[in-house]
């Protein structure tokens, strides 16, 4: 939360039109994510892997990767460097943490990506047509 909190505070370092809005889009997102991320591979772990680990452990992975990536990732086209360095905390975390081999965690992360890029990529026609109804 904390990471959240300092991420959304010097992304607002830079200009923006409704800062209020962004600062709540950017909180939101910040927190939310590793929520959703770490929902996706456990729903991918579940389906593809004979492993039984708990919510808890695999949110924890996701949680402090996500809060160290954060720290920096506010910086401009930093996130090109912070998200593959997040994803290779996730793969330890998941290999040590979670007790899955080399294989199995890249298959996790590997489909779950697939998945979150899928499921963004399917929302672009909803945003056009609220943009298209709303502006």
């Amino acid at each position: 939360m904390l990471s959240s909190l300092f991420f959304t505070g010097a992304s607002l370092t830079q200009v923006h039109e409704r800062p209020l809005l962004m600062a709540g889009i950017w909180l939101v997102n910040a927190m939310g994510m590793p929520f959703v991320t770490a929902g996706v591979s456990f729903i991918v772990m579940t389906m593809f892997i004979d492993k039984d680990v708990p919510f808890q452990r695999i949110f924890a992975v996701y949680a402090f990767s996500s809060g160290v990536t954060m720290l920096a990732s506010w910086i401009p086209l930093f996130t090109w460097i912070t998200e593959p360095w997040k994803w290779v905390l996730v793969s330890i975390g998941m290999a040590r943490g979670c007790g899955l081999n080399w294989k199995q965690t890249i298959l996790v992360i590997g489909l779950s990506i697939l998945i979150l890029v899928l499921f963004f990529w399917s929302l672009t026609a909803v945003i056009l047509y609220l943009r298209g109804s709303v502006g």
